[in-house]
């Protein structure tokens, strides 16, 4: 399991010590029911502390994810929601404690999903790598500017191309002014340091 799978375990998990939990979490109550577990309640007393474990796992696994991704909306509806279900383990002490503690669950549900889509999102891309942390594409299409001939290549992530010849006219291209490397003048995609959001490669 990478580390992008982390949340997945731990939102899988907090869902599953609820169901086979139902005195603790009625809502949940019927698929308990309906898997024979009625009353019964596997973790006994640990219940609290594997459920919010799995909480932190969760987290800390969207947290991860955002750090190779860098897509932080998952993030950011995760760590509230988290936050949520510890306020209403440890700090609401009315009737409705509970329904804090479904928001929450709910939230990182979401999350969990939100974030799976978009790693199946880059996870497709067949050319794509991590620069300095991030997710780049590396694949470029170069359009001749004398001639148009187009080519795909693969840019370099640990040089810069500042010359290239194209191969049906043999016109040496170079970067027009301002921009680092022909692939920011003349490709599809900007370099990989460009993507990553440095100033030059």
């Amino acid at each position: 399991m990478g580390r992008l799978d982390i949340n997945k375990f731990g939102t899988a998990g907090l869902f599953l010590t609820a169901i086979f939990s139902p005195c603790c979490f009625p809502l949940f109550a019927f698929a308990g029911s309906a898997i024979g577990l009625g009353s019964f309640e596997l973790f006994g007393s640990w219940t609290m502390w594997i459920f919010q474990a799995m909480v932190l796992i969760s987290v800390g696994g969207l947290y991860f994810s955002y750090r190779i991704l860098h897509c932080m909306y998952p993030l950011m509806l995760a760590i509230p929601s988290g936050l949520l279900i510890f306020y209403a383990y440890h700090f609401n002490d009315s009737d409705y404690w509970t329904y804090f503690l479904y928001v929450g669950m709910f939230g990182l549900l979401i999350s969990t999903i939100w974030n799976y889509k978009r790693n199946k999102m880059n996870g497709t891309c067949n050319t794509c790598t991590t620069y300095n942390g991030k997710i780049v594409e590396t694949q470029s299409i170069l359009t001749c500017p004398n001639c148009g001939h187009k080519k795909t290549e693969i840019m370099p992530t640990d040089a810069c191309v500042y010359f290239y010849e194209c191969e049906k006219c043999k016109t040496i291209l170079k970067p027009m002014q301002g921009d680092c490397c022909v692939y920011c003048s003349y490709g599809t995609v900007k370099c990989p340091p460009i993507q990553s959001g440095e100033n030059c490669c």
